[in-house]
C-alpha cells in the first residue's frame, strides 16, 4: 500500500482538521495519541492482536504502551522524521473501529 500521497507530512491545520472526526485523539510532540480503557487486560491485547495484521499490510506500526487495562497508541511516521501523515489517521480510524467492536460486547 505504498502511496506517496498518504506519507506526506500533514500541516498542523490539516492534523487538527482531521482530529475533529476522532474524538479523544490529541496532537502533541509530532504525533497523534489516544488512551483506551478496557474491561480487562485480555480485551486490550485482543485489540492489539487484531490491529497487527492491518498494520503489517499497510506497513505502518504505532507505538503501543500497555498499562494493565489501559492502552495508549502513538502514531507518527518514523521514516520521514516522526511527522504525522494521512496514514496515521488511517491507523487511528482502524483502532477506533476495533475498539468499538470490542466495546459492543460490554453492552450484553
Amino acid at each position: 500500500m505504498e502511496n506517496d500521497l498518504d506519507l506526506q507530512p500533514l500541516s498542523q491545520a490539516e492534523i487538527y482538521e482531521r482530529l475533529i472526526n476522532l474524538p479523544g485523539w490529541k496532537y502533541s510532540g509530532n504525533k497523534i495519541t489516544k488512551t483506551f480503557e478496557f474491561k480487562s487486560f485480555s480485551d486490550g491485547l485482543e485489540l492489539v492482536n487484531s490491529l497487527a495484521p492491518f498494520c503489517n499490510e499497510i506497513d505502518h506500526h504505532p507505538d503501543i504502551i500497555i498499562k494493565y487495562k489501559k492502552i495508549t497508541f502513538e502514531l507518527s511516521r518514523f521514516s520521514i522524521g516522526s511527522k504525522v501523515t494521512e496514514r496515521d489517521f488511517t491507523v487511528a480510524k482502524k483502532i477506533e473501529k476495533l475498539y468499538s467492536d470490542i466495546k459492543v460486547r460490554y453492552l450484553f
